[in-house]
């Protein structure tokens, strides 16, 4: 790496951070005014705000809107080199503007690494205690008022509850079934089912179990009994952000689990692993299209160039929530939904790099 890389690349990474730490501080404090009234009614700590709370929120903004602030900070970087004519010495010294983007090449790429790293297996560990903490002191108490409840809990048997209460982790009218191709074998029925916490097992109360073979059906009653099924009450609980406490492993197993089930909204869950996926090429793309719009020297001076790279930060923006809220709707596979944004604007920095003058 010569030094015109390292003074690029170091330029870039420390403009980053204080990118990062102006934006994210500015968040956090309007945060903070938002939620004050509840921390005071809850008689919170600043002691406990701070470390079970913002703590974890800072990393959380930081790596959401990393795509943009390595966009911010590579137009600064690259515009207040354009306005010293520093780019045009570059240039004329017969290094090509290809070579002039390696080092933003390199430090996209490794804010990108880093950033993957963290979503994937770091923040979402945070992510638990944060949402774990406004669950309890700032959103309103969840109630779960789901109807007609079906879960499939193994492969040839299904779930039925009329209702189901968190408050006692209790279900209402229960039936379970098992069914082999289109074949009924058995329906177990019970008024109640509710979950015993020092037992971590389900206990039905009086039931009736009826049996089917052939055209043949045998009817049999029995006493409460414990018994364990692939349930768990955590099943029936707030989803309130609930996928971003996964890390990516938990992340594969709770959508493999989801679509054993046939349970709906497993699109908001992919979404999330692909979006994790995609964010490393997000901060690449953004960040060398900043250099090619910004590399020109302009006579609005850096101001006009900085407020420019805004305004196409903030189109990416629109656009990918226009195309992951259409994914999550059903209107496009989650993955092409995610892809979509990167591709396009991948697109614009192709036809943006043929207009720089060379």
């Amino acid at each position: 790496m010569k030094i015109l890389d390292r003074y690029i690349l170091t330029k870039l990474l420390t403009t980053y951070v204080f990118v990062v730490l102006i934006l994210v501080s500015v968040i956090c404090v309007i945060d903070f005014t938002e939620k004050n009234d509840d921390f005071i009614r809850h008689k919170l700590t600043a002691y406990t705000i701070l470390t079970d709370y913002y703590i974890n929120l800072f990393p959380y903004w930081s790596s959401l809107l990393s795509p943009i602030t390595v966009f911010i900070a590579t137009v600064f970087v690259t515009a207040k080199l354009a306005s010293h004519t520093e780019v045009i010495a570059i240039l004329s010294s017969g290094v090509s503007f290809r070579r002039l983007m390696l080092p933003y090449l390199i430090g996209s790429a490794i804010i990108g690494m880093v950033n993957f790293g963290l979503i994937a297996y770091i923040i979402p560990n945070a992510n638990k205690v944060r949402i774990a903490f406004e669950r309890k002191y700032v959103v309103s108490p969840f109630y779960y008022d789901g109807r007609n409840v079906h879960i499939k809990v193994a492969p040839n048997v299904y779930v039925y509850m009329e209702s189901y209460t968190n408050m006692t982790n209790s279900g209402y009218r229960f039936t379970m079934e098992e069914i082999e191709g289109t074949t009924l074998k058995q329906k177990l029925e019970s008024d109640r089912i509710t979950w015993d916490s020092t037992k971590h097992k389900w206990r039905i109360d009086n039931y009736k179990l009826r049996t089917f073979k052939g055209n043949e059906e045998k009817i049999t009653h029995g006493p409460p009994t414990d018994t364990l099924l692939n349930l768990l009450p955590k099943d029936f609980d707030s989803n309130y952000m609930l996928y971003e406490t996964f890390t990516l492993p938990e992340l594969d197993r709770f959508i493999a689990e989801l679509k054993s089930r046939g349970s709906d909204g497993v699109a908001t869950y992919e979404i999330e692993k692909y979006v994790r996926f995609t964010n490393p090429f997000a901060i690449i793309i953004l960040c060398l299209i900043g250099v090619i719009m910004s590399a020109r020297k302009s006579r609005g001076g850096v101001g006009l160039q900085i407020a420019a790279g805004f305004v196409l930060a903030f189109i990416y923006i629109i656009f990918f929530i226009m195309t992951k809220t259409i994914a999550d709707n059903g209107g496009l596979e989650p993955i092409i939904g995610v892809w979509i944004p990167n591709f396009m604007f991948a697109m614009v920095g192709i036809l943006l790099y043929k207009t720089v003058p060379r």
